[in-house]
């Protein structure tokens, strides 16, 4: 870590020192308590911040450090949300007029913060659909209007703002640690902290931790150079950047222990343990460093006692990303996995077969249509640690079934269920409700598997003490269907919630025909 750049990066540091705490405070450093690990795991809680992200660090340190003239002719950004923020603080705080390009796809929360943090100072511009897109006509505004743009990450001045965060954590006395995991956007958060760590704990291991589908660094690293990205994933829309910076690929090059590629299912895995530990709920970006470690830990790679430090970056997240991101999670240990698994046409040889499951794994999904096939394809979602998901392997070893692993085919993701209405015979379609247990729904299909034959089945988990399914059945007779009703309705006094049947606007979407049972 003897480079002249690197240098230059640690005594921007120590100038940063000097200017971020007028807009900020610290933020804590505190432990989290995950099961099935053995290291000591840390968590710098930048969600605490100001802007509820550490980008105001950098922001307003290289707004700050700029002269009275060059604040004068007006400050440009572009950023997908939390650097935005971060300017919008510095121009409020400065009394200096901002001018920030934003993606239209930022989300919604992201863009109102940034107008409520620089009030009249801001004029938000929304250019294209990615960072992309808003950095060039950021610049295009710049070489226009002679104005100053404030870059997010390739700067030494900014990097010295985003690495105030590490000293925070030298002078917190939790240290010396012996692995940090850093969330890699563009890198400068990785490059200021990987500096400073290294220059007091110089036996410290840094690992960068950047999403599949946006491994812009690491692609960097193999090239011996930045290159465009093909494709960029947005899930973890804070660190969607298509290529890095000059300054810190050469920095993160020179200064990391690894980078860690990580999967958008566990990111969510990693923010629902947030979530378990601490109540924390950070924005898929903030949770990446996380994910890293839990990665390398499930992988045997973390010593038993090792002390651990990772970076919630940031909390910046539309609620309507919640209900995905809890799908995608698993629980403690346990993770989701789909089949397609082969099932016989007829009576009750669905419900025999989910009797035959393993009873450490859960069902949380189950997806199913009569088509003109036999054997049936449903496909059923588990949830369950790698011993249970052995123990199914074996089930299905020992049946002769060959389950096909569909977990990242897109029908499945999005719950396309097809079936064909016009092989239903006598179909009755309900709502049911029943407490979310192990074989609470089996209980209910056993009292009519002998006369029943289930043609639909639409069951996803909500997490509720309450399992909900759409359940298509259908029988042999009229009288069949008359006889599961006065069954269904005897289960429902004797413990099912509730079920009820489909209105006939609903039979008639369903099927493409009348009900003619009344």
């Amino acid at each position: 870590m003897s480079s002249a750049t690197t240098d230059k990066l640690f005594q921007e540091i120590l100038a940063a020192r000097e200017r971020v705490y007028a807009v900020g405070e610290t933020t804590p450093l505190e432990e989290l308590i995950l099961p099935n690990t053995k290291a000591h795991v840390w968590v710098k809680r930048e969600d605490l911040g100001p802007i509820k992200a550490f980008k105001w660090r950098g922001a307003y340190n290289a707004m700050a450090a700029l002269t009275d003239e060059e604040r004068a002719r007006g400050v440009v950004a572009a950023s997908a949300g939390n650097h935005a923020q971060g300017v919008a603080l510095g121009a409020a705080a400065l009394g200096c007029g901002a001018v920030i390009f934003m993606p239209r796809s930022t989300p919604e929360v992201k863009q109102r913060e940034v107008k409520r943090f620089g009030g009249s100072a801001v004029d938000v511009r929304l250019v294209g659909d990615t960072y992309d897109d808003a950095g060039l006509a950021a610049k295009q505004f710049c070489d226009e209007n002679g104005a100053v743009y404030i870059h997010p990450y390739d700067n030494l001045v900014t990097m010295g703002g985003q690495g105030t965060l590490a000293d925070e954590v030298v002078m917190s006395g939790k240290g010396p640690f012996d692995r940090v995991y850093l969330a890699v956007g563009g890198g400068g958060l990785a490059a200021a902290v990987a500096c400073w760590l290294k220059r007091y704990w110089p036996e410290v291991k840094v690992f960068g931790v950047e999403g599949l589908g946006q491994a812009s660094m690491q692609a960097a690293m193999i090239a011996g150079e930045p290159v465009d990205l093909d494709y960029l994933d947005v899930f973890c829309d804070g660190t969607a950047v298509r290529k890095v910076g000059d300054h810190t690929f050469k920095l993160c090059n020179e200064l990391l222990d690894g980078i860690v590629t990580v999967t958008n299912d566990e990111v969510c895995h990693a923010i629902r343990s947030m979530w378990e530990s601490l109540r924390i709920i950070p924005e898929p970006s903030g949770a990446m460093a996380l994910a890293g470690f839990q990665k390398h830990d499930q992988s045997g790679e973390i010593a038993d006692g090792e002390k651990v430090l990772t970076v919630v970056c940031g909390a910046n997240m539309d609620f309507a990303q919640l209900g995905g991101i809890a799908m995608r999670a698993g629980i403690g240990s346990k993770q989701r996995r789909f089949f397609r698994v082969p099932v016989p046409e007829g009576k009750g040889s669905l419900v025999e077969f989910l009797e035959e499951m393993p009873a450490d794994v859960s069902i949380i999904d189950l997806q199913y249509g009569k088509v003109d096939s036999d054997p049936q394809y449903p496909v059923i979602g588990f949830i369950g640690t790698v011993s249970d998901y052995a123990d199914l392997d074996s089930m299905f070893a020992n049946r002769g079934v060959e389950a096909l692993d569909v977990s990242q085919d897109d029908d499945v993701g999005y719950r396309i269920i097809n079936y064909t209405p016009e092989l239903f015979t006598n179909p009755l379609f309900i709502n049911i409700e029943f407490p979310e247990r192990a074989g609470a729904f089996l209980e209910f299909m056993r009292g009519v598997k002998d006369i029943a034959s289930l043609c639909y089945f639409n069951y996803a988990y909500s997490g509720e003490r309450v399992g909900r399914a759409l359940v298509g059945m259908e029988f042999a007779s009229s009288a069949d269907r008359d006889t599961c009703m006065r069954r269904i309705e005897a289960m429902q006094s004797a413990g099912i919630r509730a079920a009820r049947e489909v209105s006939d606007e609903t039979f008639y979407r369903l099927t493409g025909a009348e009900r003619n049972n009344k």
